[in-house]
């Protein structure tokens, strides 16, 4: 099969990530932070390294303010629900995943805060004004995702932690698609916080995310054993103890370091050079095909991200990405978890064909897909 679904989860995973689990059973199978054993000690030294990894790729604010989580879902929760209070207004964008949508709109429901949604375009002063016309006097925070899960936009990421910093505003970034891929440096952009997966972009095993922050985590949304502390009743207060509750994933962990060191020795630019060449040509080949929608007059690969999503005209996209699936190709079509940008780009009705990537796809794959796709236009009644 020809997998271009790195979007939902990366695949296969490297030989190195595998070897990594394995061994994590046999080396490090004890629980951190909880014996003082040196099964347990060694345990400990590699979740350590791999936060020092994590923070090193990310340019974040020192190992202890990165937490593992059980995937970057669950790190936005934590993020949000941490930091915002009754009364507080926050911005998100028009083109979140729900990982975002959903926690902020129960709160806004519930009338715990307040927030808006500015609209993203391909004009970057037009989307940077959109924002400012919704900071207001209790904004609190603003969150954005790094790369859109749908449509491959590259939001603004520096101009936007500056016009947050001019107002006394946190800035959060929801990393899912953007980590691995993008260079995010935390500290030289000024992100407040960064929510990452582990099985995307780094190459790890699901079932592991992480929380990167500058201490603005202020509350917890789950409490429990930490191994310190213990005869505290309260959480502890220091990171990254505060939101790491009960037995972390340590295979996971172990698959994500490995993830980390193949990102960092290979260098985000190059698996973004490579994927974008890539998904340029694709992109060039269906602008020609005259039934194919695309949703960019041009690839711009400043804005866009190594994705492309697409529609035939007359069909809706889950049509399109079964008939790839009967022909061994891996695709989404539908939804991705994303309304508020189905929204944006007028796709409601039939969704988006999302083809994603990895550095591990090659052109022949590429070819293959095309010819698929032109046969299916050209055969298909109208």
């Amino acid at each position: 099969m020809i997998y271009l679904d790195n979007a939902a989860t990366s695949f296969p995973k490297p030989t190195e990530v595998l070897n990594a689990v394995n061994k994590s059973f046999i080396l490090y199978g004890a629980n951190p932070g909880r014996s003082g054993h040196n099964l347990s000690i060694n345990t400990a030294m590699e979740v350590y390294s791999t936060r020092e990894k994590l923070n090193s790729l990310f340019d974040g604010y020192g190992s202890e303010f990165v937490s593992f989580t059980q995937n970057c879902s669950y790190a936005l929760n934590m993020a949000i629900k941490g930091v915002l209070k009754k009364g507080d207004h926050v911005i998100i964008s028009s083109l979140e995943h729900n990982s975002v949508l959903r926690p902020v709109f129960k709160m806004t429901s519930r009338g715990e805060i307040t927030s808006s949604v500015f609209v993203v375009t391909h004009d970057t002063e037009e989307t940077l004004n959109n924002l400012k016309n919704e900071i207001r006097e209790n904004t609190k925070l603003i969150i954005v995702t790094a790369v859109s899960n749908v449509f491959g936009d590259i939001l603004p990421l520096r101009e936007i932690a500056e016009i947050a910093k001019e107002s006394n505003i946190l800035f959060f970034v929801d990393g899912a698609q953007g980590a691995g891929l993008i260079p995010i440096k935390m500290k030289k952009i000024g992100i407040n916080c960064l929510c990452i997966p582990g099985h995307k972009g780094l190459l790890a095993p699901m079932g592991i995310g992480a929380i990167l922050h500058d201490g603005c985590i202020e509350e917890t949304i789950i409490e429990g054993g930490t191994g310190s502390e213990s005869f505290n009743y309260l959480q502890p207060v220091g990171f990254p103890d505060k939101l790491e509750s009960g037995t972390l994933n340590v295979p996971a962990i172990c698959g994500l370091k490995k993830g980390v060191e193949i990102v960092l020795n290979y260098g985000v630019e190059n698996i973004f050079k490579e994927e974008t060449a890539l998904m340029k040509f694709m992109f060039n080949e269906l602008s020609n095909m005259r039934k194919v929608i695309l949703y960019r007059s041009e690839y711009d690969e400043k804005m866009k991200a190594p994705l492309i999503a697409f529609n035939i005209k007359g069909f809706h996209s889950e049509e399109v990405s079964a008939y790839l699936n009967e022909n061994s190709v891996a695709v989404r079509g539908g939804y991705h978890c994303s309304p508020l940008a189905h929204k944006t780009y007028g796709t409601e009705d039939v969704g988006a064909v999302r083809i994603s990537p990895s550095r591990f796809t090659t052109k022949k794959d590429v070819n293959y897909v095309l010819n698929l796709l032109q046969k299916f236009a050209k055969n298909k009644n109208m």
